[in-house]
């Protein structure tokens, strides 16, 4: 094979993978074969710079932009009117119905809460992508857009088209990035929707590339020709079959009762998504329909938005409760009148930390306006105007720790207040209560209540102590009978060989969650090497950086965490290695384990699927291949029945392998 035909091999197979990966959230190539050809592609680029085409998968991140120049649209982009009751909906579909006389199909899609882009494509590949703007002038972002990989660089048909799409952030990684924000001291966002603006309109696009941003497409203008669709639900189709990401909601419905089916249905299972979205947008479906009815000067007569009921709602601060995290970080916390908000009843929400209450000079007894963040995490959005606020008094910012009274410190440059005292009883359990959790070492039955006893009884005071309690220590709790403490007992012995990844993230080290402690894993394959590593190593690793790299290295050169690791070890906790690869029998396959299996725990099974090339999801979703079900099996064997995904026993599994 030459050069070329490496290349052409290498682009054709990444953005396969991306698309796959971006669009279709069904994996292709594995993390480390995808590194590996990315890397080889990036190296024969640089080396031969004249064979770079503008859909070269390398061509996504690029360079330090001086400013965004305007470009007018060459179709405008319309607003949307809204409606905001069932009875609105039905006068607008009779409206409608009464210019043709006979019942006029709809297209229903999830409004997504982002920022509408235009993308220009010209015999097959993105050549300029633009913001909404005032929806006749925007500004040239294309650079930035490259960075986001539902965005097809080269489409699947030479074709010249403009596609109209929402760029969004998805509230997990909104949540993360709010997260990396609060602890290094920078802007916290206040939702989704700004955390993807803000990204896209960063002059630095690598700083963009790091935002995980996605985009559904909504809709596309067409030249004309033999294969254009006729309506807008054919042409989503066909949009989706040239390579663009489309919501998979989007639904075909004969009347303005299926509509408003579909709204009824939406406006409670929204919350279960991944992403904002803040009503449903409706489409007159025949295109020659769409045509005769047009436009008012701001919108098409065609379509409208209906909004969901606001998820704001205001209610009153009984108190002002400090929390105290495992990395010692102390939170404050709203304490509220009970209020319904989003689906549930909410009494308490998050004032991010001290400087966030200054702003917004939020005091104990005023009346506030809260929401759901990413319609997740209840959180005050402002203090309303009233009578009373000035009379109240000015809250401070705590001096000294809640727990156990040493002075709180803030490091350079950020705004968070840490407890440093490491026997403070607060951040000792918050410890143990994070070592127990899922996202550590995944200790089943041991949860807060639990641990509340074993300290308050001196039985525990750091994870190590864990380790040694007995059957009869459990059963000196309340409410604990012999197969409860047996249950726990053995579940702690059991997290002795949990993997490597799982035990650096229970160590707590500040910064370093689930993410980076499978990438220290894989990087290092021992605990004693990563002790061992100076911060110019740990620097290197990407997704780590200069600041990360500091606190892992002091982490390790402090006397009491070594002393933690080596009690822990002398107690019989041995991490395990990273999952190598076998073979790729389960390559491209996703599992979800439930129930408890005859002959082996869930991650011996979870490790045998990733040494075969497979992948494992704590959820079951329409992308997974196969449920693998024990005993005592729950809610996840019911969603696989559900959506019809193959439900197999060990045995079969292990049939499977041979």
């Amino acid at each position: 094979m030459d050069l070329t035909e490496r290349i052409k091999y290498l682009r054709d197979e990444i953005n396969k993978s991306n698309y796959k990966y971006y669009v279709e959230e069904n994996p292709y190539l594995s993390d480390y074969e995808y590194d590996q050809m990315f890397a080889e592609l990036k190296k024969i680029e640089s080396e031969h710079p004249l064979l770079i085409t503008p859909d070269s998968p390398t061509q996504r991140v690029g360079s330090v932009s001086e400013k965004f120049f305007p470009h007018t649209h060459k179709h405008r982009l319309y607003s949307l009117d809204n409606t905001y009751s069932y009875e609105e909906l039905e006068l607008w579909y009779e409206k409608i119905q009464k210019e043709f006389n006979e019942p006029v199909e709809l297209v229903c899609e999830l409004k997504i809460d982002g920022l509408a882009i235009a993308l220009t494509y010209e015999q097959g590949y993105f050549t300029l992508g633009v913001t909404r703007g005032d929806g006749i002038t925007g500004e040239n972002i294309t650079t930035n857009l490259k960075t986001v990989k539902a965005i097809p660089l080269k489409l699947f048909e030479d074709v010249n088209l403009e596609v109209r799409g929402e760029i969004y952030m998805p509230k997990t990684s909104f949540e993360r990035l709010n997260e990396e924000n609060l602890k290094s001291g920078e802007k916290i966002f206040a939702n989704p929707r700004n955390a993807a603006s803000g990204s896209l309109r960063q002059l630095d696009s690598t700083v963009t590339a790091k935002r995980d941003l996605s985009m559904f497409t909504y809709t596309g203008i067409f030249e004309k020709g033999e294969n254009v669709p006729n309506n807008h639900y054919d042409s989503m189709m066909y949009l989706k079959s040239l390579g663009f990401k489309i919501n998979p909601n989007v639904r075909l419905c004969k009347n303005a009762k299926e509509a408003i089916d579909y709204c009824k249905e939406w406006e409670e299972k929204r919350f279960e998504l991944n992403y904002a979205t803040d009503g449903v947008v409706i489409k007159v479906n025949k295109f020659s329909y769409q045509n005769e009815l047009g436009y008012t000067s701001r919108a098409p007569k065609w379509a409208t938005a209906f909004k969901f009921p606001p998820e704001e709602v205001v209610t009153k601060i009984v108190d002002i409760e400090l929390g105290l995290g495992k990395t010692g970080a102390v939170t404050p916390v709203a304490v509220l009148e009970p209020v319904q908000l989003a689906g549930s009843i909410v009494q308490r929400a998050s004032l991010h930390n001290f400087d966030e209450i200054k702003r917004l000079d939020v005091r104990i007894g005023d009346n506030v306006l809260i929401k759901k963040a990413a319609e997740i995490i209840p959180k005050v959005i402002k203090v309303m105007d009233s009578d009373f606020h000035d009379s109240l008094p000015i809250y401070e910012a705590p001096k000294i720790c809640p727990c156990c009274g040493e002075k709180l410190e803030s490091p350079e440059g950020e705004v968070v207040l840490f407890c440093k005292n490491p026997k403070c009883p607060s951040v000792a359990k918050a410890r143990i209560e994070y070592w127990v959790s899922k996202e550590a070492m995944d200790i089943d039955k041991i949860g807060p209540t639990v641990i509340d006893q074993l300290y308050s009884k001196n039985f525990i005071k750091n994870p190590a102590d864990l380790y040694k309690l007995t059957m009869q220590d459990f059963m000196q709790l309340d409410l604990v009978q012999e197969k409860s403490a047996s249950y726990m007992y053995n579940a702690i012995q059991e997290s002795k060989t949990r993997p490597l990844k799982r035990f650096i993230a229970a160590l707590s080290i500040r910064g370093i969650g689930k993410e980076n402690a499978e990438i220290l894993s894989n990087e290092f394959g021992s605990i004693e090497n990563l002790i061992n590593a100076d911060v110019q190593r740990l620097s290197e690793i990407q997704g780590v950086g200069e600041k990360l790299a500091l606190e892992i290295y002091n982490y390790f050169k402090n006397p009491e965490n070594i002393k933690l690791i080596e009690e822990l070890k002398s107690l019989g906790v041995d991490p395990q290695k990273p999952t190598q690869t076998i073979s790729e029998i389960f390559k491209g396959k996703t599992f979800v384990l439930t129930g408890t299996l005859p002959t082996m725990t869930r991650d011996q099974a979870s490790d045998i699927i990733k040494q075969n090339g497979g992948k494992t999801a704590s959820s079951v979703s329409k992308n997974t291949d196969y449920v693998l079900a024990g005993e005592n099996a729950g809610s996840k064997l019911d969603k696989a029945e559900t959506l019809n995904i193959k439900i197999i026993s060990e045995e079969e599994f292990l049939e499977m392998l041979k």
